[in-house]
């Protein structure tokens, strides 16, 4: 059973905590109020609390339903049956498991193991070990020569120009544990170009993955407002390798941090995932025609359009968010692209190529005069 009630953790958590409660077979088929009892009881919330729990049994067995196409989680009365009167009961199909062991479910953890396990928590990475040995001892053999285990042999990453940076573990595993048990954090941050470090409570919202850096987003403590805008105010990201020292406290997040209006993916269309100066804007590029191929393969927009000039240049028309990535490949792209909208991004770029220009010319100038 969960340390915590259900209800404070965040849904997928809510929906895995759930799977678990619930009986393996039909006699022993449980009620709403039996599980009340692992899921919430806080007496001042029981009915919001009560109708969650509705809210996550149906989103369940819709999952097994779209993911698994099973019927496993099984309602006394069936689902869509009226339940008037009657005390509805939930149990899980003694046949059915999430964990069935095939190619997929061998594969699935093998990825894990070498993409994220470096990212996660020192307990979680152990448990994944730990079913990697075990599906070794299962089926390693047949695996290996499965049409999808050969493929271990045939897949490799190649790192980014520049390297992740390290991470602390204890701090890693820190801003896990907050995340997790819903908590404020204490981080201890240095800025980029600051010398000294600051001490700063946050109340933390995720995690962020951009190339191969990590950033840790959430809120400066605010009190409560009505309107969204004004708590986005206190909206920050922290990138993990510069947080020197985390402690979690042992304070709860207040309650507005987990509005909609704030859910991860409402936060990155928002543009506060990443460092923006407008949130979308039209970008009009003049593109080198056999530039442009790649362009075609993956486009910047899904509205993205590209029209042909002449035998030479290709116009492109996207809207992007305007970003600090965005920006930085429109400079690697300057020798076989320009900018003509918005006006204010081709001042920037303009601008970072001047600058790169004036560096080169003082560099080759030094060299002039040493051979002289």
């Amino acid at each position: 059973m969960p340390n915590h009630p259900i209800t404070s953790y965040n849904k997928s958590t809510r929906l895995f905590a759930l799977y678990q409660c619930l009986p393996r077979d039909e006699a022993s088929a449980i009620s709403l109020s039996e599980l009340m009892t692992v899921y919430g009881y806080d007496a001042h919330k029981f009915d919001n609390e009560r109708k969650n729990l509705e809210n996550d049994l149906t989103s369940l067995n819709q999952i097994f339903n779209d993911v698994f196409h099973s019927d496993a989680l099984k309602r006394l009365p069936e689902w869509g049956s009226n339940i008037r009167g009657k005390t509805a009961r939930f149990y899980i199909e003694p046949s059915f498991s999430i964990d069935i062991i095939n190619e997929q479910t061998v594969f699935f953890w093998q990825m894990l193991a070498n993409y994220t396990a470096n990212y996660l928590p020192a307990t979680l990475k152990q448990s994944i070990d730990d079913k990697l040995t075990q599906l070794d001892r299962q089926d390693k053999r047949s695996f290996n020569q499965s049409q999808l285990g050969q493929w271990q042999s045939h897949i490799i990453t190649l790192p980014s120009v520049i390297q992740a940076p390290a991470l602390d573990k204890e701090i890693m595993a820190q801003i896990h544990h907050a995340l997790l048990s819903n908590q404020q954090l204490a981080i201890t941050y240095q800025k980029k170009w600051n010398k000294h470090a600051d001490v700063r409570i946050v109340y933390p919202k995720g995690l962020v993955f951009i190339d191969n850096m990590i950033y840790l987003t959430g809120f400066y403590p605010k009190e409560d407002d009505i309107d969204d805008q004004k708590l986005l105010k206190a909206h920050r990201n922290f990138a993990v390798n510069r947080i020197k020292k985390a402690k979690v406290i042992a304070k709860s997040i207040p309650d507005w941090v987990g509005r909609d209006a704030f859910t991860l993916e409402n936060l990155r269309q928002l543009g506060k995932l990443e460092f923006n100066d407008d949130l979308k804007i039209s970008l009009v590029l003049k593109v080198q025609k056999y530039a442009c191929q790649h362009l075609y393969e993956r486009p910047l927009s899904f509205d993205q359009t590209i029209i042909v000039i002449d035998d030479t240049w290709n116009e492109v028309h996207a809207t992007v968010a305007n970003t600090q990535r965005l920006q930085d490949w429109l400079v690697s792209m300057s020798q076989l692209s320009v900018v003509m909208e918005p006006v204010e991004l081709k001042a920037v770029v303009y601008e970072r190529l001047q600058s790169g220009i004036a560096l080169y010319e003082e560099e080759t100038d030094k060299n002039i005069n040493v051979n002289h």
